[in-house]
C-alpha cells in the first residue's frame, strides 16, 4: 500500500466514504425526468456526494464513493440489466468525479474545482454517449428482446428529430448527461465550502 492509499485508508476517512456513499446511493432513488428524453433518461444528483469525496480525499476516494452507490442501489433496488446499467453508471460516474479530483488535487482552489467539473463534465458526456451507443443500449435490445428500431421509436415520441441510434444519443443521451454534471457540479459547488470543515474532519 502506498503512502498516499495509507492516508487515505483511515478509520475517519473510510467512515466519510462510507456515509457519503449511502447518501449518494439514497439520491440515486430520487430520479427526475427530463421532458426531451425517452423514460429510461432520469437524472439524479447522487453524483454531488461523489464530488464532495473526491475534492475532500482524492480521485481514489471519489471512485470507492461510488462503488458504494452502486452496491447500495443494488441492494436496495436490484438490477433489471444483469449488472450492465449499473456498471455503466459507475464508469460515467468515475468520469464526471475522477478528473474534478484529480485536477483540484494539484492546487486546491475555485479556479482548479471549476476547471475539474469542466473537464469531469466533457469525459462523462463523450463517454457516456460511447457506452450508450456501443454497449447500453444494444444490451437493453437484447434483453428485452426488443428491436433497437422500438427503443429509437421511444426517443421519437417525445422528440421527432430522433430517428436514428445517433440522434437518440445525440439529443437525449449527450444532453442528459450535460445536464446531470451541470446539475452535479453546481450543487457541490455551492454546498463544499459548507460542508469542508466536516469533510476535512
Amino acid at each position: 500500500m502506498t503512502r498516499c492509499e495509507t492516508k487515505l485508508m483511515t478509520t475517519k476517512n473510510m467512515a466519510k466514504m462510507g456515509i457519503l456513499g449511502a447518501v449518494a446511493g439514497l439520491l440515486m432513488l430520487l430520479e427526475i425526468p427530463l421532458p426531451f428524453a425517452p423514460s429510461f433518461y432520469e437524472i439524479d444528483l447522487s453524483e454531488v456526494s461523489v464530488l464532495l469525496g473526491a475534492f475532500a480525499m482524492g480521485p481514489v476516494a471519489g471512485i470507492i464513493i461510488e462503488a458504494i452507490k452502486i452496491l447500495i442501489n443494488l441492494v436496495i433496488t436490484g438490477t433489471t440489466t444483469a449488472g450492465v446499467g449499473e456498471l455503466a453508471n459507475f464508469i460515467v460516474g468515475c468520469c464526471l468525479a475522477v478528473p474534478a479530483g484529480i485536477i483540484y488535487k494539484k492546487n486546491k482552489n475555485i479556479k482548479n474545482a471549476l476547471i475539474g467539473m469542466l473537464v469531469g463534465i466533457i469525459c462523462m458526456t463523450v463517454v457516456g454517449a460511447i457506452l450508450n451507443y456501443y454497449m447500453l443500449i444494444p444490451f437493453y435490445a437484447k434483453a428485452y428482446g426488443l428491436p433497437i428500431e422500438t427503443i429509437i421509436a421511444m426517443g421519437t415520441k417525445v422528440n421527432p428529430k430522433i430517428n436514428t441510434l445517433w440522434d437518440l444519443i445525440l439529443l437525449a443521451n449527450v444532453p442528459f448527461n450535460i445536464i446531470k454534471g451541470v446539475l452535479s457540479s453546481l450543487l457541490t459547488f455551492l454546498l463544499y465550502k459548507r460542508l469542508s470543515p466536516i469533510l476535512h474532519k
